[in-house]
């Protein structure tokens, strides 16, 4: 990857400009999820100064989860219980965490500038983004409210609490056949709603899908509501795409996979993304910008889960240090 290529405007954020800035940090980092406080923390291990910025509650999507049960070296742990593990272990290195909106991030060859939603201005020789992004909703009746109650995204993560019971599974793509094969070994009965005559997964997919005697697909499909009682989701209202006919299906868990959408919106003009808006970086996490590496469910990569953040937190860290190190000492 030829790092220069991309670089958005050469003449920003030069350190002979008039004024430069007073203080100009090791690496700033910008989201608290999983990957930016173990980034955080290798940081800091390295002696760099650095800053966390994050809106939100350390922890990001993780404080959303009922139960983590894939963490190595942990059987189960509340979401909300890990994040603030991960949290407080960054802090033990004096990682500062600074709570608030990250407006924009202008790249310059010496250094970048982070801009808060208080106007105030960070700048530093590295950045890592950690800013993730969220399942795709369907945006229907009783999923906002049943989220973590029967409605999930992921069925690795909580596919274990359906074990011999009955779910639904929406989406037509490679995930959302994926995932229907893997809740079949789990669960007793698995119905498959996509609302398109035809599916985008890849044949062999497809062929693996028939042959799954516990899978029933209904095509031409689309969920109008998911329905639910104290103890979490019910069922399911439907309307076939055709004949326009509702019915209701009873089930214990809703599980939808309709895409992901990458939290793209401060990656900086010129930065190389696929055509679904993840970025691009090389082995260490570095995008084609200098200095900007990109982690966990922001950039390109074959599987989404905490562990896998954390492990690019923990490369995109190193790799900020050697570079800092290499800037320091060469004075370029």
């Amino acid at each position: 990857m030829t790092s220069q290529s991309c670089f958005p405007n050469p003449n920003k954020n030069r350190l002979d400009d008039q004024s430069p800035p007073e203080k100009i940090c090791d690496l700033i980092i910008v989201g608290g999820g999983p990957g930016g406080l173990t980034a955080g923390l290798y940081a800091r291990r390295a002696a760099l100064d650095t800053i966390l910025v994050d809106k939100g509650l350390p922890g990001g999507q993780m404080n959303n989860t009922a139960t983590v049960e894939n963490w190595p070296g942990t059987e189960s742990i509340s979401g909300a219980e890990l994040s603030e593990k991960m949290t407080a272990h960054a802090q033990a290195y004096g990682l500062e965490i600074m709570g608030r909106e990250v407006r924009e991030i202008e790249p310059g060859l010496d250094y970048h500038t982070v801009r808060l939603d208080n106007d105030e201005e960070l700048h530093a020789l590295t950045v890592i983004l950690a800013t993730g992004g969220t399942p795709r909703k369907l945006g229907v009746p009783g999923e906002a409210e049943n989220h973590g109650r029967g409605v999930s995204y992921c069925a690795v993560c909580d596919g274990f609490f359906f074990k011999n019971k009955t779910v639904v599974v929406v989406g037509g793509g490679d995930s959302a056949l994926e995932e229907a094969l893997y809740l079949a070994k789990i669960a007793a009965k698995v119905y498959l709603v996509h609302r398109r005559e035809e599916f985008r997964a890849g044949m062999i997919l497809q062929k693996s899908l028939r042959a799954e005697k516990k899978i029933e697909v209904l095509l031409n499909t689309v969920v109008k509501e998911i329905k639910s009682d104290d103890s979490g989701v019910t069922g399911v209202r439907l309307q076939n795409g055709k004949s326009g006919q509702e019915t209701s299906l009873a089930a214990d868990g809703v599980f939808i996979f309709i895409g992901f959408v990458p939290d793209n919106s401060l990656v900086p003009a010129g930065i190389r993304m696929n055509a679904d808006g993840y970025v691009l970086t090389d082995e260490k996490c570095e995008s084609c910008l200098p200095g900007l590496f990109v982690i966990g469910d922001l950039r390109e990569k074959f599987v989404k889960q905490i562990v896998t953040a954390a492990a690019d937190g923990c490369i995109a860290a190193q790799a900020a240090a050697r570079h800092v190190e290499h800037r320091k000492s060469t004075g370029r």
